[in-house]
């Protein structure tokens, strides 16, 4: 022991104080770990826990974004095709509708020239009649200043008949 008597001496340890300040020491350590310690690791614990919830929350989320980015993708794409579809139908509506104004525009024209041309005929004959009785009354006068003679009413049928003959050829 003196070897160890020795060296404590020439270190300059003075084994009171020295087994004082262990103790010291040792209750230091135990009011701190059960004081300070504890609640500092349990924080610090707690704090790790909440940060990997939020990590497994965020990874979560980001699931839940890609889910929902991909639900809208498919949603965009189905409204995409139905609206495409829509202009197709509307488009081909209108391709139908135009036909058939045009079909019955074709049609309305074919009976305004059935029409006109019935017109035209009536008008004709109306005329071709107005001109016969003209035609037959100028003849009649001229006949009868002609030959000085008044003509009877057989007379008169009878040169209009002729005259209308005449022109029908």
């Amino acid at each position: 022991m003196d070897a160890l008597s020795n060296v404590a001496q020439q270190f300059g340890v003075y084994w009171p104080n020295l087994i004082a300040q262990v103790v010291l020491f040792s209750i230091v350590y135990y009011v701190l770990k059960r004081f300070a310690f504890k609640p500092v690791i349990a924080m610090l614990e707690e704090r790790r826990r909440r940060i990997e919830e939020g990590q497994i929350n965020a990874e979560n989320i980001k699931k839940q974004l890609a889910e929902a980015q991909t639900k809208y993708e498919e949603i965009l794409a189905k409204a995409n095709a139905e609206a495409q579809r829509l202009i197709d139908e509307v488009r081909a509506s209108g391709d139908r509708l135009a036909e058939q104004k045009r079909q019955e525009a074709i049609a309305a024209a074919e009976q305004i020239t059935v029409k006109a041309q019935e017109a035209i005929a009536l008008e004709r004959d109306r005329t071709m009649a107005d001109l016969k009785r003209e035609l037959g009354r100028l003849v009649v006068e001229t006949t009868t200043r002609v030959t000085g003679k008044v003509l009877t009413e057989q007379d008169q049928q009878r040169i209009n008949e002729e005259t209308a003959r005449g022109i029908a050829a």
